[in-house]
């Protein structure tokens, strides 16, 4: 069996987030801040972020970085929700989502945006800071 490139990258490294998946999440943690939305023409990766914030970060070289910024955020009380790639062997997965309060490993593969085909990777919802009942 040959293996294609395209199994592994894909043309653009922004996925935009399903509305659905996007309202749930909205739903429980009343999003105040997206520093990374899909055609933003600001860096929120040099800005102080809402105190809840959500996240779908370019799934490029760049991850590491946002992860960092949402590990970091997430120090000062705040509550981050990030949707990324489930990338169990990569050092930003060990360096900065296991050290997250929560990860939420999504069953199946997302679809994105408008499109018809599913995703060539499974997804996580990583949750830092907590919460109050």
């Amino acid at each position: 069996m040959k293996l294609t490139k395209g199994l592994f990258t894909s043309a653009s490294e922004h996925w935009e987030t399903p509305k659905d998946l996007y309202d749930v999440l909205n739903n429980e943690f009343s999003f105040n801040d997206d520093p990374c939305p899909l055609h933003s023409q600001t860096d929120g990766l040099t800005r102080p972020w809402g105190s809840r914030t959500y996240i779908n970060p370019p799934y490029g070289r760049k991850i590491s970085m946002w992860l960092e910024k949402a590990y970091t955020e997430s120090k000062l009380g705040k509550i981050v929700v990030a949707l990324i790639p489930s990338r169990t062997d990569t050092s930003w997965w060990h360096n900065y989502v296991m050290k997250a309060d929560e990860i939420r490993f999504l069953r199946g593969r997302l679809k994105f945006g408008n499109s018809k085909n599913s995703a060539p990777f499974p997804s996580s919802i990583v949750i830092w800071g907590k919460i109050e009942q």
